[in-house]
C-alpha cells in the first residue's frame, strides 16, 4: 500500500487564528519598482505581504503610488511592519498609524532595531513595544534574535508569532544558527517563522527542514537577478523543506549503509 501523500492544502499556517496556504511570507522593499514588486509576488505564492509603513506609501502620501493599488488588501494579507524604528515609542506609532490606514487592522511584524551596522534587534526595546501593542489589542509578530529564553519571553508577552534572525537582515547568508532555530521551535507554541538571512532557495528548506513555520524574506528576491525567477525557486523550497520536515530524514551515520540488504545475495 503506497505511503498517504502530502496534502498541502490540510497543512496550513496559522497566525492569530487565520490559516494561509503558503508559508512564504514576502517584503515589499527594494525591488526596481511596484510592477516589479507585484509580478515577484505573484511568482511567489505569498499571501503575507510586510510593508515598511516608514518607508512605503500605503496611503499616508496622497500624491504618491500607492503600493495597495499593486497589492490589494482583498487578496493579501498586507502585514505592516516597523522597520527603521530604534526605539520602543516609534515602533508603537507606527503601528497605530498603520492601524489607521489600514481600516483597524491589528495584525503588525514588529522590529526595534539597536544597531545601524548589523540591523540587530534591540531586544529589551522590542519586548517594551510588545506589551504596549498586545494590551492595545494588537496581534504581534516579532523580529528578534536567536535567542531561545527570550522567544519564550516574547510568547509569554503574547506574540502571535516569533521569528529569529537566521543570520543579520539582507547578508543573505543562510541559516547560520540552525541549533538555536530547532531549540526555539522545539519549545514554542506559537509558529516560529525564521525573519532575516535567507539568500537563496537552499537557505530556505533547510529552516523549513528544521521546523519552522514558515520563512518571511525580501532581500534574497528583490535583489536577485532575475527577481520573479527566484520568487518562484521560493515558493517551490518552502514546499520541499516542509515535505522534507514531515517525511522525516533518515538519520546521520559515519560509515556506509548500503541501500541493497547483503543479506540473500545469489552466490
Amino acid at each position: 500500500m503506497l505511503d498517504t501523500v502530502h496534502d498541502s492544502a490540510a497543512d496550513r499556517l496559522v497566525i492569530a487564528g487565520r490559516s494561509y496556504r503558503s508559508r512564504l511570507l514576502v517584503g515589499t522593499g527594494k525591488y526596481r519598482d511596484l510592477e516589479q514588486t507585484r509580478d515577484a509576488i505573484e511568482a511567489s505564492g505569498a499571501e503575507i505581504v510586510t510593508v515598511a509603513v516608514r518607508r512605503t506609501n500605503i496611503g499616508q502620501n496622497a500624491g504618491e503610488p500607492n503600493l495597495l493599488d499593486y497589492l490589494p488588501p482583498d487578496r493579501y494579507t498586507i502585514l505592516p511592519n516597523t522597520a527603521g524604528c530604534y526605539d520602543a515609542a516609534s515602533a508603537v506609532r507606527t503601528c497605530r498609524l498603520a492601524r489607521e490606514l489600514l481600516d483597524g487592522h491589528d495584525l503588525v511584524k514588529l522590529e526595534v532595531l539597536g544597531d545601524q551596522k548589523t540591523l540587530y534587534p534591540d531586544v529589551p526595546a522590542t519586548l517594551e513595544a510588545t506589551r504596549e501593542l498586545v494590551a492595545d489589542g494588537f496581534k504581534v509578530m516579532v523580529y528578534t534574535s536567536d535567542d531561545p529564553v527570550m522567544a519564550r519571553r516574547f510568547e509569554e508577552a503574547g506574540c502571535v508569532a516569533v521569528m529569529p534572525l537566521a543570520a543579520p537582515i539582507g547578508s543573505g547568508l543562510g541559516v547560520r544558527n540552525p541549533y538555536n532555530i530547532l531549540t526555539i521551535v522545539e519549545n514554542a507554541g506559537v509558529p516560529v517563522l525564521v525573519d532575516a538571512g535567507v539568500g537563496t532557495a537552499s537557505d530556505a528548506a533547510v529552516a523549513m527542514e528544521l521546523g519552522c513555520d514558515g520563512v518571511l524574506m525580501n532581500t534574497a528576491i528583490a535583489e536577485a537577478k532575475n527577481p520573479v525567477l527566484m520568487a518562484s525557486a521560493m515558493r517551490k523550497a518552502i514546499e520541499a523543506g516542509r515535505e522534507a520536515f514531515l517525511a522525516g530524514r533518515m538519520p546521520r551515520r559515519r560509515y556506509a549503509s548500503a541501500s541493497s540488504p547483503a543479506d540473500g545475495l545469489f552466490s
